[in-house]
């Protein structure tokens, strides 16, 4: 008999392997309901993309994830829950600081720090690849590029650790995550105001120095507030998203030899080995949305005032899409993937995220063309919206 089709992003023993579930939604119920969290879920990679391109029926301003979404708008100052024209004013004003000067300008801090990390483990036949690499670099990236004092980084960091605090039955937002989210935000505030009596050459003095135009034609600066709640953003997804990719990357090299060979004897095929990993495993494969009409689809209405998920992870194994999704393919060639978003919510950071992406492979590559992953002690981190590994230890 077949077992009865259920799936809903907090269950941790689904989400170890859930590919098989998405499989049978994107063949049985492509528009599926589940009862218990009231919300529907979108599988298709043409669905996913189709819904990340219409913002104005598939809302970001009632939430993202699936335990902050209501019927009220959030009210954050953050871009990912915003719709046009506010979020159309706000990304034209953050994307000034991720200027192709700025990115290019880290590579050589990447490399330097990829150096450091892997200095610091040198001689051991064993470590761990998240804690002592993966969610290391991007939090010294983010964190440089900000402006946050090298003193600060480690505390910085444990902060945005701790945002993603899980409990039980309740999720990411909980008691000891939400006092990690003040404390985080406050820290910043500090930074802002520093800037705003002592500019200097970061992405904390952009932002204070940063002018919107509000809807009455008003030209203003971001308030200290406005301005905390994008550099919580920034620094927090600019640290997770990349941990999980290059976490994902230790573990999917090692279970391709033959590719991890490859990669490591020609260092060209690692971008494209980057677009591959995001695909196959997106670190973020969860996103939510609030529909503001009704919607026919697959024979069915979701319904104006509805909660969606859309699965970019599932999308990314979608077989109508990608021939042969299940397999990594290093040499896949495709147009693209939307495991950075699509449409006018796409990842402000992804040049970044993938310059560190490609960075950290290669580096790695260099120090140590193979290695074996202590499966028994990896340790997987579970959220309704990031999915990764929070401990990898790797003997080399």
């Amino acid at each position: 008999m077949t077992a009865e089709l259920y799936w809903d992003p907090f269950d941790t023993e689904i989400d170890s392997d859930p590919y098989d579930i998405w499989r049978r939604l994107r063949d049985d119920s492509p528009l599926y309901r589940n009862d218990r969290y009231d919300f529907w879920a979108l599988s298709r990679f043409a669905d996913v993309e189709g819904a990340s391109r219409n913002p104005k029926v598939f809302s970001s301003a009632h939430g993202t994830v699936l335990e902050l979404m209501s019927e009220q708008p959030i009210d954050m100052s953050m871009m990912i829950f915003m719709d046009p024209p506010s979020h159309t004013r706000m990304r034209a004003l953050v994307s000034r600081a991720f200027t192709p000067r700025r990115i290019n300008s880290l590579e050589a801090r990447v490399r330097e720090l990829c150096g450091h990390f892997f200095d610091k483990v040198e001689g051991q036949a064993t470590f761990d690849y998240v804690q002592d690499f993966a969610a290391r670099l991007p939090a010294m990236v983010i964190a440089s590029l900000l402006g946050v004092p090298e003193a600060d980084q480690p505390q910085v960091r444990h902060l945005i650790d701790t945002t993603f605090h899980i409990e039980p039955d309740v999720g990411m937002i909980n008691d000891v995550s939400i006092a990690a989210m003040m404390e985080l935000g406050g820290y910043i505030a500090g930074q802002l105001e520093e800037r705003r009596r002592s500019p200097r050459d970061d992405m904390f003095t952009d932002l204070v120095q940063a002018e919107i135009i509000d809807d009455d034609g008003t030209t203003r600066q971001l308030t200290t507030s406005e301005a905390s709640n994008f550099g919580n953003l920034l620094i927090s997804a600019g640290t997770e998203t990349v941990a999980r990719l290059l976490g994902w990357a230790g573990v999917l090299l090692a279970q391709h030899p033959a590719q991890r060979a490859e990669l490591a004897a020609d260092a060209s095929l690692i971008p494209n080995a980057v677009e591959e990993l995001l695909r196959y495993e997106a670190p973020s494969p969860v996103q939510g949305r609030w529909v503001t009409e009704d919607v026919a689809l697959h024979g069915q209405v979701l319904e104006a005032g509805s909660k969606v998920l859309l699965l970019t992870g599932s999308a990314g194994r979608d077989e109508r899409e990608y021939p042969g999704a299940a397999e990594f393919d290093i040499h896949r060639d495709f147009d693209h993937h939307v495991s950075f978003g699509y449409g006018i919510h796409f990842c402000l950071g992804a040049a970044l995220a993938r310059m560190e992406g490609r960075i950290g492979i290669e580096e790695t590559l260099k120090r140590y063309p193979t290695w074996e992953v202590d499966e028994a002690n990896a340790v997987r981190l579970h959220t309704s919206t990031v999915r990764g590994w929070v401990n990898l230890p790797i003997a080399v």
